[in-house]
């Protein structure tokens, strides 16, 4: 079955990167390391290059064909996305390129390419740890880089724990965020209740959300009981959800 590969580049890539990234992408499962039940996330270093190669599960059928002939692929927009993000002033690891290999003009597999950023903390370790340095101070800053993203009508959809890269500034001494796993956004004016809904895959920590609900409550012309309440109502909602679908998977799949 033979594979035909389109590649999609940054305009500011010369020659050789090009050809290394695309090096490196066709070898991929000889490098080491990688991370993630559905997808595949590996840091691979050549030729002065940093690179973030992430390897998107092989979709079904279905997915297959709607990728290949009327949505974009996860790749595809992961990519395109970084670059709408930074062009309208929202951190995110530069993207660099996209692959995607198809059979007889069905995709088979993508693969999104950045530079690797090297970070501090994700949101996970503020769940973790609350005696972690800056606790407050970084989740009010987060609290209010997602109020950036709600302003300019990005609605994050896997707006959780691991997905925003955390990195303190040495020079303003405040922090930096940068949102990763990018394929699934909307970009529309958000409601409140649309606001408060993106908050829901963070945490169930009651007293993180009541840091959060203080913070945005600054930020807009509500009261903060009612920010509090719209933001833990959807965390609880979500949370509940979480723990049904994972008993119902371990009542299905009882032998794992």
């Amino acid at each position: 079955m033979k594979n035909i590969e389109h590649k999609v580049f940054c305009d500011n890539l010369d020659l050789v990167s090009r050809e290394t990234i695309s090096k490196v992408v066709r070898s991929f499962e000889s490098y080491d390391g990688g991370e993630g039940k559905r997808n595949t996330i590996k840091n691979i270093s050549t030729d002065n290059l940093d690179l973030n190669i992430k390897a998107f599960k092989i979709p079904h059928l279905i997915n297959r064909i709607a990728y290949s002939f009327f949505r974009k692929s996860k790749a595809n927009r992961s990519f395109e996305y970084a670059k709408k993000l930074l062009e309208i002033g929202i951190n995110t690891p530069d993207p660099l390129a996209y692959f995607e290999y198809s059979s007889f003009n069905i995709l088979n597999k993508s693969f999104f390419i950045s530079c690797h950023l090297n970070y501090d903390l994700t949101y996970r370790e503020l769940i973790n740890n609350l005696n972690y340095p800056d606790h407050d101070i970084i989740l009010r800053e987060f609290t209010r880089f997602t109020f950036d993203l709600h302003e300019k009508g990005i609605n994050f959809l896997d707006h959780s724990a691991g997905n925003t890269l955390i990195k303190k500034n040495n020079n303003t001494g405040k922090y930096d965020f940068y949102l990763v796993d990018l394929n699934r956004m909307k970009f529309h004016s958000m409601s409140l209740n649309d606001r408060m809904k993106n908050f829901a895959k963070l945490t169930s920590r009651k007293e993180m959300v009541k840091v959060m609900a203080n913070e945005y409550s600054k930020l807009v012309e509500q009261t903060e009981t009612l920010i509090f309440d719209k933001m833990w109502s959807f965390s609880i909602n979500q949370s509940n959800k979480y723990d049904k679908r994972i008993a119902f998977k371990k009542k299905i799949f009882f032998w794992k």
